[in-house]
């Protein structure tokens, strides 16, 4: 069913214990959930922050915490670490909170390690079990910094990557680190008043030229996982930034939820673009690119990338199920007017079937071929 000569391209984030909980003295229970980096903002160095470190985090109970910090006491390696934590002020709709330690030589990738445990979704109406670890990681997760698997990915084993390689399908990585926002639903009447959240991704200029290759040739690309999706359709609109500011810095580069929409991005050719980005790469002498994305994918959206997506089914009012409505019915955006979307009927048919739904759920290969 895929061809002989597809890229298939996965994200490769890891899920990181983002949940620690603190007891008060009084006997109050403190969550603490971990949602993105402050200081170091850059997800590798506070991996490898020592001493201290501040995060932007969802407090549950938070009525309980006042000003008082928080402590929790930590076994690594045979001692006692004594993790503290002080809530710096409001963050957005978070809160900042400081992170400290007492042992100067552990990083933060060792404390939250053994502080936290994996944030499954909350529907699954159970506690995070030690198995979550092996299960809510994909085969192929390397790079932490993910509060949310990239779930399309839990239905790869290295059997069927093997398989697939072996089938002449070409699998590449790329990382975008997971965010809560990911699972906001829109509460909005209209899409266009919907804040769509941003995510931090890295892709490297190997990858960019791999992509270019493939498009000339005409070969299929396949995301896997709705967050393989928006990195990927994002890349070019970034060669689009370039050609339109040449001098624009790499911390500077962000896609916006609604350039894909916008007159001035509207007609700019993808391979160039993606060229533009590849060059830029090269006078900047940047092998890796970290950037971000707020990229809205809703009917309408114009594809330049992706011709074939693995994900899961999603749920109602999601920015993930009005990604997967505009891919399936693209090509009758044109003019048809359908008495019922084709992601309708495809819906209509895992419902009646008791197919399973988000995390754990069953999977689907979307193609346009």
């Amino acid at each position: 069913m895929v061809p002989q000569g597809t890229m298939m391209i996965c994200n490769n984030t890891r899920v990181i214990n983002a949940r620690m909980k603190f007891q008060k003295a009084t006997g109050a229970s403190i969550e603490i959930f971990c949602l993105e980096p402050i200081s170091p903002v850059d997800y590798a160095q506070m991996f490898q922050a020592k001493s201290s470190c501040r995060w932007s985090c969802l407090v549950g109970n938070s009525k309980r915490w006042k000003d008082e910090p928080l402590t929790k006491t930590l076994h690594i390696d045979s001692r006692d670490i004594t993790l503290t934590a002080r809530r710096i002020g409001p963050h957005g709709n978070s809160w900042e909170i400081e992170f400290a330690w007492d042992d100067d030589s552990l990083t933060f990738a060792t404390i939250i390690e053994a502080a936290g445990y994996i944030p499954i979704p909350p529907y699954l109406n159970r506690l995070s079990e030690e198995v979550d670890s092996i299960d809510y990681q994909t085969v192929y997760s390397k790079i932490k910094g993910s509060v949310a698997a990239p779930t399309a990915g839990l239905h790869f084993t290295q059997e069927v990557i093997d398989r697939l390689i072996a089938n002449g399908i070409t699998m590449r990585e790329l990382t975008l680190h997971v965010g809560a926002g990911t699972f906001q639903p829109v509460k909005s009447e209209t899409i266009g008043d919907h804040p769509m959240h941003t995510e931090v991704f890295s892709v490297s200029r190997r990858l960019i030229d791999e992509i270019i290759e493939q498009l000339t040739a005409h070969r299929h690309i396949i995301a896997v996982g709705t967050t393989s999706v928006r990195t990927l359709e994002s890349l070019p609109y970034l060669g689009a930034l370039i050609m339109q500011t040449p001098d624009i810095k790499p911390e500077q580069m962000h896609v916006d939820q609604w350039n894909p929409y916008q007159e001035q991005f509207a007609q700019f050719d993808t391979l160039q673009a993606l060229q533009t980005l590849s060059r830029w790469f090269e006078s900047n002498g940047i092998e890796v690119l970290t950037a971000s994305t707020s990229i809205m994918i809703a009917p309408g959206f114009h594809w330049r990338i992706v011709d074939g997506i693995v994900t899961n089914f999603h749920q109602p009012q999601s920015t993930l199920l009005l990604l997967v409505s505009s891919f399936i019915d693209r090509q009758t955006a044109d003019g048809d007017n359908l008495a019922k979307p084709e992601w309708r009927k495809m819906y209509d048919q895992a419902l009646a079937n008791d197919y399973r739904f988000l995390s754990y759920g069953d999977s689907s290969l979307l193609t346009t071929w």
